[in-house]
């Protein structure tokens, strides 16, 4: 599972193109990084971008824009009406996909070090990364902009974390930090009326509005002249009333900061229940810019839990289920590819739209029985197990739906979710097979004309070797994992499906099996004997398991017919 960070670096400069795109071609030079959005404003002279990949190629395209823009854009010069610091003013981190936020500000404090010390820019970390707390705050951080910094890079409490005190004049002052994801979403209301979007947003918003006496209508202060504030009932959530004219409609528009507090679809939750109670009607919303593909899955989950219904679906009828339930469609259109940050980083990669998995049964099968080695029998084990733990969970999503079931709903769609997860992680393995095959056909190919040479196609051989023991002994203890899940919905789950489980019990002990043999071939050829005796005993453990949950389960299986 490949980690993900988003960056989202903001440039002082948002009026002249030809910099901009020397900016962003910089970013688009670094291998394994994807450019997903750029967007400048000519007001604030200013230009976010926004691009996507693993952590170490998109630190170096982070370094690179930033050390390209120091050249090309002169802070000393600079006018806007955003405020700013340097000419590279921001640059945050976000965790995307399989990497924590400790993680993502290990990574952001690597990056300032870097701007630091080969850039002599001077970097505050913020948000997660920050190195005291009152530096969390971007706003405090960039108190004085450009005209005030430096003087205050001179005061103790303001030495910078990375690089030097004194001002480099052309390049600013750049914030580099970690923060969560922030999600631009829109609410649609069936009014025309701002004061009553306005309304809504106050409801919600984490700030809220401000109290007002009820005798005078009056703003209430507290005791140093501040505005007391009733809060909203969504943290993390920032949020506005307008009207938009080119839909007609008014809407609540809103920043989630942090969807780990209000996730997108109790923002879209908040905004129903109060717009109800006000005499409106949430018609849709709308999501500006990108979202991480769990945030939508969540929300899937969600609301099928509120209809009672299983979670243990598939990953695009889950996103079908969210884009229906909050309307995402309403206004225009939602295209997964465009919209979801996972697929929107794949769309035109060619290592993905050849994968196995990708194909239709009939290419799969052609593929499979022409003059390829690949997919060869590990892959096809793999899938194989896929369709047997497939099989047990389509008995629990009958089970959960049956008639006269109701209360055990939950129970069948926790099989169902758990033997989901298993499917999914069968039908990656079934490229990982394949792909350590030709891992050790490329080893196999490295020259050997002399001793280094021999040195090195050895060392590589025995690695990919590994790897090509690794993969299907993987199989085999997921295949076993599905043993549970079929046994317990022959057991228990909808009699009506009873021989489509024993069909899985087949399948899994086939997964078992045919993985076994490519464990089994492949230590053959490891130098490794401790591993080698280690995985071959685990090995032949899970396959005489797995006959015998087999044997069980299909007798269970005859026995009610």
């Amino acid at each position: 599972m490949k980690q993900l960070i988003e960056c989202v670096p903001n440039f002082s400069e948002g009026r002249d193109m030809a910099v901009i795109k020397q900016i962003t071609d910089t970013i688009e030079a670094v291998e394994g990084v994807k450019l997903l959005d750029v967007d400048p404003g000519k007001a604030t002279n200013r230009t976010v971008v926004t691009f996507v990949g693993e952590p170490e190629p998109v630190i170096e395209a982070a370094f690179q824009a930033i050390k390209m823009a120091g050249q090309l854009i002169d802070m000393s010069k600079h006018k806007g009406e955003h405020p700013r610091m340097g000419a590279t003013d921001v640059c945050p981190l976000i965790p995307i996909a399989n990497i924590s936020m400790e993680e993502t500000a290990d990574w952001a404090r690597k990056l300032g070090e870097r701007v630091g010390n080969e850039l002599n820019i001077s970097v505050f970390l913020y948000e997660s990364a920050a190195s005291k707390p009152d530096r969390k705050n971007l706003a405090v951080v960039r108190a004085g902009e450009y005209e005030g910094m430096a003087e205050k890079l001179q005061q103790a409490n303001w030495k910078p974390d990375f690089g030097p005190t004194k001002l480099n004049v052309r390049s600013g002052v750049t914030a580099i930090g970690a923060r969560d994801f922030l999600i631009a979403y829109n609410v649609n209301l069936n009014t025309t009326s701002v004061r009553r979007a306005n309304s809504v947003a106050f409801d919600v918003r984490e700030k809220g509005r401000v109290k007002t006496d009820p005798a005078t209508g009056k703003p209430m202060k507290d005791a140093n002249g501040e505005a007391l504030r009733e809060p909203g009932v969504l943290k993390g959530v920032k949020g506005i009333g307008w009207f938009i004219e080119e839909y007609g409609i008014a809407q609540i528009s809103m920043n989630i900061t942090d969807t780990k507090l209000t996730p997108l679809h109790m923002a879209f939750e908040a905004c129903h229940e109060s717009a109800n109670r006000r005499g409106m009607r949430v018609t849709g919303s709308e999501l500006v810019g990108l979202v991480p593909l769990e945030v939508m899955l969540e929300a899937g989950r969600y609301f099928l839990k509120k209809q009672r219904r299983s979670i243990g679906v598939s990953e695009s009828e889950l996103l079908k289920i969210a884009v229906k339930s909050m309307g995402l469609d309403d206004l225009g259109p939602f295209d997964p590819q465009q919209k979801i940050i996972e697929y929107n980083l794949e769309k035109g990669d060619p290592a993905v739209a050849n994968k196995l998995v990708k194909m239709d049964l009939v290419a799969f099968a052609n593929e499979t029985a022409s003059e390829s080695p690949a997919p060869g029998g590990g892959s096809i084990s793999a899938y194989v197990g896929a369709l047997g733990v497939s099989l047990a969970t389509m008995v629990a999503n009958l089970s959960s739906h049956k008639r006269g079931w109701d209360d055990r709903w939950e129970e069948f769609s926790e099989v169902a979710d758990k033997g989901q997860k298993l499917k999914d992680a069968l039908l990656r393995t079934v490229d990982e097979d394949t792909d350590a095959f030709k891992l050790i056909m490329s080893a196999f190919g490295l020259p050997k004309s002399n001793e280094e040479e021999k040195k090195i196609r050895k060392e590589a051989i025995q690695a990919a070797t590994k790897t090509a023991i690794d993969v299907p002994f993987k199989v085999m203890k997921l295949a076993m994992e599905s043993f549970p899940l079929i046994k317990q919905m022959v057991e228990t789950g909808n009699p009506n499906s009873i021989t489509d489980a024993g069909v899985g019990a087949l399948c899994a002990r086939v997964a078992v099996y045919g993985a076994y043999l490519n464990v089994k071939i492949n230590t053959g050829g490891l130098d490794d004997k401790v591993f080698v005796d280690k995985v071959l005993v685990e090995s032949k453990e899970m396959l005489d398991l797995a006959n015998k949950l087999e044997g069980e389960i299909i007798s269970n299986v005859i026995e009610q017919i």
